[in-house]
């Protein structure tokens, strides 16, 4: 198999944030802990896929969360304009990560048949659970859905050879991680399974949370996805980018050469 290059790209951050808004049962509560916004691009020869889109600046004004720049145009750099964009694999429905789908037009979407349901049912009635999502991108899932253009599966199903994912749910239903194959060996982006290094390596779970035993169980799943737990990628942690290094323009990290330094040194 012919591994994947792999790029995480950041289009915003969150730093008016402590430890609370990051862990459960956390004793230092109080202290500040920054976020980062991440989209990744697998490129193999000519062959793009995206994992998940972020959201864009109006997004971004409603909520209070301003974007550093528009995600569709923090892919630049790499010689990626959206509208050529044909796959993208939909992590989950949260504003965050599927926020940006209408900027990929031509898009086919991957996602989990356990989180359209989620995101269009029952669960939704209530206030915290709806809060991460946006009834506009949920919307535009189901647009690409009647249009032919949303792929589901049940589980693990295949993308492309070398990519997979794997549902884990926990944070949202359907939320999946993606396994890809690279040259450093089998890499996890785990997105929201583990918002940071700290969540999966020391069981902590994040405080959105739709099914905790799920979240926890995930935090085991997507380390036996990787081949080590270098190679497990966190959606947020802002450490990605001390470990990693940039490629071409400091908002842009590659990732499937392995780190320069791995967690806990």
């Amino acid at each position: 198999m012919t591994p994947w290059e792999v790029f995480a790209v950041k289009y915003a951050d969150r730093n008016a944030r402590t430890r609370k808004d990051s862990f459960l049962f956390d004793d230092n509560h109080d202290q500040p802990h920054e976020m980062d916004y991440f989209i990744w691009v697998l490129r193999r020869d000519d062959e793009i896929l995206m994992v998940d889109t972020g959201y864009d600046r109006e997004e971004g004004d409603r909520r209070g969360r301003p974007v550093r720049m528009e995600p569709a145009e923090a892919l630049a750099p790499l010689g990626i304009a959206p509208e050529d964009v044909s796959t993208v694999i939909v992590t989950h429905l949260h504003y965050d990560h599927a926020g940006g789908l209408r900027h990929f037009p031509n898009a086919t979407i991957h996602l989990q048949a356990a989180e359209m349901a989620y995101a269009t049912g029952p669960c939704m009635c209530h206030g915290p659970l709806q809060a991460p999502f946006t009834a506009d991108h949920v919307c535009e899932a189901v647009q690409r859905l009647y249009s032919g253009k949303l792929i589901f599966h049940e589980g693990v199903g295949e993308v492309r050879e070398g990519v997979t994912v794997h549902r884990i749910g926990g944070h949202s239903r359907g939320l999946q991680a993606v396994r890809v194959l690279t040259d450093a060996g089998w890499m996890c982006l785990a997105s929201d399974a583990a918002h940071y290094y700290e969540n999966f390596l020391e069981a902590k779970p994040f405080p959105i949370v739709v099914d905790l035993e799920e979240m926890l169980e995930g935090f085991s799943t997507i380390r036996r996805l990787a081949s080590s737990d270098k190679l497990v990628i966190p959606g947020h942690d802002p450490l990605v980018r001390r470990f990693f290094p940039a490629e071409g323009a400091d908002h842009i990290i590659r990732l499937d050469r392995g780190p320069l330094k791995e967690p806990g040194t």
